[in-house]
């Protein structure tokens, strides 16, 4: 989305954000990120600081706090912040998953995120929990998701979830036919044995991964709003 982004030619209107539309800004981005406490919100974004909102192509707002990208939002898509912003503030607990090593070229290339990425060794997300009998996917579609690595300090990638944690595994239902055979000798004194064959059909299932697409990235280390520190 940002990969050859250019402000002097793809903003096309600014506007203040008003100070009702900046507290729906914080309830949404509260919202994604639950960890974040509120009164650091407050400190990312003050009331007293004027936000303005850039319209980026038809489909996106770019947010900025004095000239600098804070935050982002794709049409019918969740509020995301910007990497730089990931960065300055480490103690900001986002929404996060991390991949294996092997995805950070494609990552870094703009490639989306395919499940395997986040499933095989090396990946990680929020598990699924259990409430009240009934399990709670740890990762839902829509949700904004900050990417980490294997074995890497800092976040690489912003981006929406594609499909809920659970569906990155798909069930396979299996029938197997097991065949048994049993020696019996209970005609010892002749030294005579009998065998009996017995077989039947056991259904079960098999946990396999998807290979499908996870996150769709919207913003990544080196792409042009990474590269962009102000907007005037």
């Amino acid at each position: 989305m940002f990969k050859k982004f250019d402000p002097s030619n793809d903003v096309s209107t600014s506007t203040q954000v008003k100070s009702s539309v900046q507290r729906a800004i914080k309830s949404d981005i509260h919202e994604s990120h639950t960890n974040i406490p509120e009164e650091w919100l407050d400190l990312l974004l003050p009331k007293k600081e004027p936000m303005t909102q850039y319209k980026v192509g038809p489909h996106l707002v770019l947010y900025c706090r004095n000239n600098e990208p804070v935050f982002f939002q794709p049409r019918d898509g969740p509020i995301l912040p910007t990497l730089r912003l990931v960065h300055a503030y480490p103690q900001l607990v986002f929404q996060q998953v991390q991949v294996d090593q092997g995805a950070i070229p494609f990552i870094l290339g703009g490639a989306h995120i395919m499940c395997p990425g986040l499933t095989n060794a090396g990946g990680h997300m929020p598990p699924d929990v259990q409430v009240e009998g009934v399990i709670k996917d740890g990762l839902n579609v829509g949700d904004a998701v900050v990417v980490y690595a294997q074995g890497k300090e800092y976040a690489l990638a912003v981006g929406m979830m594609k499909m809920t944690s659970r569906d990155m595994y798909v069930l396979t239902f299996l029938s197997i036919l097991v065949s048994c055979v049993y020696v019996s000798d209970y005609i010892t004194r002749s030294l005579r044995f009998s065998f009996f064959h017995s077989s039947c059909l056991v259904h079960t299932y098999r946990r396999s991964k998807n290979k499908g697409i996870a996150i769709e990235v919207h913003h990544y280390l080196g792409d042009g709003l990474f590269n962009t520190t102000e907007i005037s």
